[in-house]
């Protein structure tokens, strides 16, 4: 695992050690919860959902118990959540690939997110930042652009996986930016950030809460940031947006996580969970820790969460076209 990743995972359960051990009794009239995620234990979807399971408990004075679903290209905990009762006691804690980028490429995904769930609730977003080898002659996204076009094929990016978001992501940027880059896959992200530093390949793009640690002891040079506002962060890197390359404009690429229920969950309930989850957010040591580890904060109606995933879903479907992921 790479050390910036391990560092997220134990930094997040060391929070939620915390807030488990300040967290009142909870109730036991009230059946618990469960909140489904779709990865292995210790990875950073399943350590923010027990950092956001341990704030969600205190608001509903029940216990909210993780459990993890892995396979199917992550699926299978939105597939459980799918044929579930619509009575608000399992939901989903889903990572926003499995909801706009699966759709795109998986020919036999066994759901659809947008037909078959009730949109609960917002709960953070997240970005990527463009990296490079130190060694690569550019420093600015539009000096990048230029390089690439004057060397056609020649550069490189690694990514975490076919059809995965850092891979869609640089190849958003490559089709905007009107430049041609070679694709090489990985097993996730910490063989590929490796290869960046040691020359193997020219870049990629990784999330901002594991890349800033390479970024900061200056083992890789920072080009930009994916998020439509510098992150706090970074806050000396740019958007990718304020190159002024036509295609960059209101570049806007990263990742959220959000609650869903069954389909058919009553608006009451719907309403009663997206407010405790809202609160949840809101309890000042959850929401500090979030910010410390680069988060942005998204909160709001369930609304947000089904127009945000509608957008994205319709934008990875412009780049996919010939990925296929079974």
């Amino acid at each position: 695992m790479q050390q910036g990743t391990r560092r997220l995972a134990l930094s997040l359960l060391a929070t939620a050690t915390v807030l488990a051990i300040a967290s009142p009794a909870i109730a036991q009239d009230n059946p618990p919860i469960r909140l489904l995620v779709g990865y292995s234990a210790g990875g950073p979807v399943d350590q923010g959902a027990r950092l956001v399971s341990v704030a969600l408990s205190k608001e509903l004075g029940t216990s909210v118990i993780v459990e993890n679903k892995p396979g199917a290209n992550a699926t299978m905990a939105g597939s459980e959540v799918a044929r579930a009762k619509p009575d608000g006691l399992t939901l989903w804690f889903a990572a926003s690939p499995t909801v706009t980028i699966s759709p795109n490429v998986m020919t036999k995904m066994p759901f659809d997110p947008a037909k078959d769930l009730t949109a609960v609730s917002p709960v953070l977003s997240y970005y990527n930042v463009l990296v490079v080898n130190n060694d690569q002659p550019f420093k600015t996204t539009r000096e990048l652009v230029d390089y690439a076009k004057a060397h056609p094929s020649t550069l490189s990016y690694g990514s975490a996986g076919v059809g995965g978001s850092n891979h869609l992501g640089m190849l958003l940027f490559a089709r905007r930016s009107g430049v041609e880059v070679n694709h090489i896959p990985y097993k996730g992200n910490a063989p590929a950030m490796t290869d960046v530093i040691g020359g193997q390949i020219s870049m990629m793009m990784d999330i901002i809460s594991t890349a800033s640690v390479y970024i900061q002891s200056k083992k890789v040079r920072a080009i930009g940031v994916t998020s439509p506002q510098r992150n706090a962060m970074l806050p000396d890197v740019p958007t990718l947006a304020e190159s002024g390359i036509e295609g960059l404009k209101g570049f806007d690429v990263g990742g959220w996580y959000g609650v869903y229920g069954p389909k058919g969950m009553s608006p009451e309930l719907t309403t009663k969970l997206n407010k405790a989850i809202n609160a949840a957010l809101k309890q000042p040591e959850l929401a500090k820790r979030l910010k410390e580890l680069g988060y942005d904060e998204w909160q709001g109606e369930p609304q947000k969460l089904t127009d945000r995933a509608a957008k994205e879903r319709a934008m990875w479907a412009t780049v996919t076209q010939g990925i296929v992921v079974d």
